[in-house]
């Protein structure tokens, strides 16, 4: 088996450029969220994000602006200038953060390993990911999917 190459460390930012980051850590994985919340965030059919660990997730420049829905589960950052939402930190799912794969530089090879929330999904929005979840997946489900993504090579 071939381990993927990540083009480690990768470089990214909002739209304006305001606000640059840093990745240096492999993603635990790739999705793509159907959920209302994201669709309505992201005013897409979905969002696209990396779960990459939060020793791996640094802001290299700029100040994150807390926004969105705010509460315990999740908090999600913002460019405090264009108010492009750039990443987010799950609490149910501690110690990573949820990188938006679109604010990457390099986008090329970045794609969705699962889809969740496709109870939500609009009916056109297909998104090619290999795994599909009605809602967030279970805890049951993260130790193999984890395992399976790190397999993929897509």
């Amino acid at each position: 088996m071939m381990v993927r190459d990540w083009k480690l460390p990768r470089k990214g930012s909002c739209r304006c450029g305001e606000l640059t980051f840093a990745v240096t850590a492999e993603p635990a994985v790739t999705a793509a969220c159907h959920c209302r919340g994201c669709q309505k965030m992201a005013s897409s059919a979905y969002s696209l994000t990396m779960m990459v660990p939060e020793e791996g997730f640094g802001v290299t420049s700029g100040n994150p602006l807390l926004g969105g829905l705010k509460g315990p589960d999740v908090q999600h950052y913002f460019c405090p200038s264009c108010l492009t939402w750039v990443f987010s930190k799950p609490q149910r799912v501690k110690g990573f953060v949820n990188l938006r794969s679109p604010m990457l530089d390099d986008t090329s090879d970045i794609a969705p390993f699962i889809e969740t929330w496709t109870s939500t999904k609009f009916g056109f929005a297909g998104t090619g990911a290999p795994r599909s979840f009605p809602e967030f997946p279970g805890p049951d489900d993260f130790g193999p999917l984890l395992k399976a993504f790190a397999e993929w090579e897509g």
